[in-house]
């Protein structure tokens, strides 16, 4: 596949308050985020599949840290391309994983989050991965002590514990699966959502949030005019409602 060979980090943030670099696990097609304090502490935000765990070690090395010292694993949601790596490096780093409270319990199981139509005829060994010991479970709102802040923004539908992500200081958002950035911004599959009318009314919320830079965990980031981008794709897709965050 095309761009297997790059670098496994691409810088997105270097502010007082901490560095933040997108993680290429396979390509530009599956991301996870890498952010680095002032103080040298590493939170991991997803971490791929279950055969990622070398990559992830591969851009902690790039970026001239060490699992040592990675403090927090914090996934966006319980899906096997976010989660697959997360017991392994769990085992690795010590640290337990910290996930949105209705998707704890998926984690826990080593089971994704439930799907829909015909995804679910899918066999089950497509969505799992190995159970991980869940830390904190995370709400909508919460900051977390993270490069000076990371805002979690529970944005349900693709699976019901998923969140996006704004560091608050660098005005940079993370989209998590709520919308994908491949050939363009767009809507996560369908039927890999456990309720995708509720990820489209869920998305709207990202219009409505300040940011400079938007991440994706499918597709690279969007540099300029992101918050324009997002709020005109979403223009196309109206709802009529926004669900609260949890």
């Amino acid at each position: 596949m095309p761009g297997m060979a790059r670098a496994p980090v691409v810088p997105l943030v270097e502010s007082r308050s901490g560095n933040i670099w997108r993680v290429r696990m396979l390509g530009d097609y599956v991301n996870g985020f890498l952010v680095r304090d002032p103080d040298g502490q590493v939170t991991l935000i997803d971490v791929g599949l279950r055969r990622s765990a070398p990559r992830v070690l591969e851009a902690l090395g790039a970026v001239g840290s060490a699992p040592s010292q990675v403090t927090r694993i914090v996934l966006t949601h319980a899906h096997a391309d976010h989660a697959g790596a997360a017991a392994a490096l769990s085992d690795r780093t010590g640290r337990d994983v910290d996930v949105h409270r209705a998707d704890a319990a998926y984690i826990r199981a080593g089971e994704a989050a439930p799907v829909s139509g015909v995804a679910r005829l899918l066999p089950r060994r497509v969505f799992s991965f190995a159970a991980a010991t869940v830390g904190e479970e995370l709400v909508d709102g919460q900051l977390l002590d993270v490069a000076g802040g990371l805002r979690v923004v529970h944005t349900p539908g693709h699976s019901p514990g998923h969140i996006s992500l704004v560091h608050e200081d660098s005005r940079l958002l993370i989209t998590g699966d709520a919308l994908f950035n491949m050939r363009g911004v767009g809507w996560p599959g369908k039927y890999f959502c456990t309720d995708f009318r509720l990820t489209q009314r869920t998305a709207h919320v990202l219009g409505e949030l300040d940011y400079d830079l938007a991440a994706f965990t499918h597709g690279p980031e969007l540099r300029e005019r992101p918050r324009e981008t997002i709020r005109a794709f979403l223009r196309r897709h109206p709802s009529t409602a926004v669900s609260g965050g949890t």
